[in-house]
C-alpha cells in the first residue's frame, strides 16, 4: 500500500512499481471519489516532500526545466531524503498520458527510485466552475484559474500529508540555488523549538512556502471551506489571523503576532522564471529581487514584541524589519541618551542575548559605547539582582559592546522579562548598523 488511507479504486498506468488502490482522506467538507496514480512510490517517511502542480499552458511548459534544476542540485544522500510529487491538475487524460510519458524519457532513474512521483485527480474532483462568482475585480475566466488553482494545491497536500516531515509548495516555472535542501531543512530544524506555520523561501507567491505535514490537514480544510471566495495566499493569511489575532488589539499588534507563525528567510532560494502564465494569455514578468541579494543581515525568530528608537532612520532599514529578520537596522549617527527598544507582547523568559552592529558592506557603521538592559516583570530584590547596575527606570545592565557585538546570558532570576533595551552612553563618530537580534526564548519555563 502506498498510502495509510482506505483505498477504494486508483488506476496505475505502466507503473514502474505495482500499487494498490489508494483514495485520498475524506473530509466532512469535500469528498475525494478517486486517486488516480501515474507512479507511485514505495518509500514513505523522508524529511521533505516538494509539490509541484503543473497544468497545459498554451504557449511554453517549463516543467522540464523545474525538476533539472531541483533534481541536479541534489545530492545522492538528499536524493534518499525528499520527494517531488508532480500533480497534473488536468482530467484530459490523453494530455496527461502525454506528461507522463515525457517525464518517464527523462527522468525514468528518479521515477524508478522514487524520488519522483507524478499524480493526477480523477474528473469527479472538480466541481462545475460555470457559476463562480467574479469577485475583486477578477473576470469570470480569473475567478475559474484561482478557483481550480485552490483545489489544486489542495489536492497535492492531501496526497503529500503522511509521507515526509515537511512539506514544500513548489510552481512548475521555476529555478532552485544550489544547496536549497540543506538550506531548507537546516533553517526549518533551527526552528524545531518554536511553534511556527510557514516558512517562506521565496518572496513571491507561493512559492517555497514550506509547513509542518500535521498543519496540513487544517490548511486543506480551511482551503475546501473558502476555495471559490479568495486566492491561495489571502486564505493563508486568514488562517493565521484567526489562529493568533485578537479582535480586540489594533492591526500591528495583529501583525506582530503572525509574524511569529509566518517567517521569511533571505535570501530566496527560489526564482520565478515562467514569461506566460497559466492562466491563458497572462504574461508574468515577475522576478523574485532577494534571489541574488548576498545576505547582509542574520534571521533569527524573537518573541513578538513592540519595537520603537530615538535613533534617526535611514533609508528604510527599520528597526522592525530587522526583528522579524527581513533586514539590517540602519541609523544616522547616535548620541547619548539614544535607545533601541524591544518591549515583548507580553512577559518572556530570556535565555540569551545577541546584538551584531556592522555588515559585510559596511563593516565601520558599529554599535559601541552601548549598553545591553533588561526591564524584569517582577520588581522584587534578590541578591543576583544587586549585582547588576539598576537604572531609575527600573533597567538592569546586563552586558556592554564590545568591538561591535554584545552577548549574554540572561541570570534566571530576572525572568519573565518585559523589555530589552539598547542604550547610548556616548556619543558615536559613526553611523550605526544593527545586522543581528536574537533574543532566545528559554525552551522550559516551569
Amino acid at each position: 500500500m502506498c498510502l495509510p488511507w482506505a483505498p477504494p479504486c486508483v488506476s496505475l498506468m505502466s507503473g514502474l512499481h505495482s500499487c494498490a488502490t489508494v483514495e485520498a482522506p475524506s473530509l466532512s467538507y469535500f469528498r475525494f471519489e478517486m486517486l488516480e496514480l501515474r507512479f507511485c512510490s514505495l518509500f514513505y517517511a523522508v524529511s521533505m516532500v516538494m509539490g509541484i502542480p503543473t497544468v497545459k499552458r498554451k504557449v511554453k511548459s517549463y516543467l522540464s526545466e523545474t525538476l533539472h534544476s531541483l533534481i541536479d542540485k541534489l545530492s545522492a544522500e538528499e536524493k534518499l531524503d525528499c520527494v517531488i510529487i508532480v500533480f497534473v491538475g488536468e482530467t484530459d487524460i490523453d494530455y496527461v498520458n502525454s506528461v507522463v510519458a515525457g517525464l518517464e524519457k527523462e527522468f525514468y532513474t528518479e521515477l524508478n527510485s522514487g524520488l519522483l512521483e507524478v499524480i493526477s485527480p480523477p474528473a469527479s474532483y472538480y466541481p462545475d466552475f460555470s457559476n463562480l462568482k467574479e469577485t475583486f475585480g477578477d473576470s469570470k475566466e480569473r475567478v475559474k484559474w484561482r478557483t481550480k488553482q485552490n483545489l489544486d494545491y489542495s489536492f497535492l497536500m492531501m496526497y503529500a500529508v503522511n509521507k515526509g516531515v515537511y512539506y514544500v509548495q513548489l510552481e512548475d516555472d521555476i529555478v532552485a540555488k544550489p544547496n536549497y535542501f540543506a538550506t531548507m531543512k537546516n533553517f526549518a530544524l533551527q526552528l524545531a523549538t518554536e511553534d511556527w506555520m510557514i516558512l517562506e523561501f521565496s518572496q513571491l507567491g507561493f512559492i517555497g512556502k514550506m509547513f509542518q505535514a500535521p498543519d496540513l490537514n487544517l490548511i486543506v480544510e480551511f482551503i475546501f471551506m473558502f476555495y471559490k471566495e479568495k486566492p491561495i495566499d489571502w486564505l493563508l493569511d486568514h488562517i493565521l489571523w484567526v489562529k493568533v489575532c485578537n479582535p480586540e488589539k489594533d492591526a500591528k499588534h495583529c501583525e506582530r503576532q503572525k509574524s511569529s507563525l509566518r517567517i521569511r528567510f533571505r535570501p530566496s532560494l527560489f526564482q520565478h522564471v515562467g514569461l506566460h502564465s497559466s492562466l491563458a494569455g497572462k504574461i508574468q514578468k515577475l522576478t523574485d529581487k532577494d534571489f541574488l541579494k548576498p545576505l547582509l543581515h542574520k534571521i533569527h525568530v524573537n518573541p513578538p514584541a513592540e519595537v520603537s528608537t530615538s535613533l534617526k532612520v535611514y533609508q528604510g532599514h527599520t528597526l522592525e524589519k530587522t526583528y522579524l529578520g527581513e533586514d539590517f537596522f540602519w541609523a544616522i549617527t547616535p548620541m547619548a541618551g539614544d535607545y533601541v527598544l524591544f518591549k515583548f507582547d507580553r512577559p518572556v523568559y530570556i535565555e540569551r542575548f545577541l546584538f551584531r552592529s556592522g555588515n559585510q558592506e559596511h563593516p565601520g557603521d558599529k554599535i559601541e559605547n552601548t549598553t545591553v538592559e533588561i526591564l524584569p516583570f517582577s520588581d522584587a530584590e534578590s541578591k543576583t539582582k544587586e549585582k547588576y547596575k539598576r537604572t531609575e527606570d527600573r533597567f538592569y545592565k546586563l552586558a556592554q559592546f564590545e568591538k561591535g557585538v554584545a552577548e549574554g546570558t540572561v541570570d534566571p532570576a530576572f525572568n519573565p522579562v518585559v523589555a530589552v533595551r539598547l542604550k547610548v552612553q556616548k556619543d558615536s563618530a559613526v553611523w550605526a548598523i544593527i545586522s543581528e537580534v536574537c533574543l532566545k526564548k528559554q525552551t522550559n519555563t516551569f
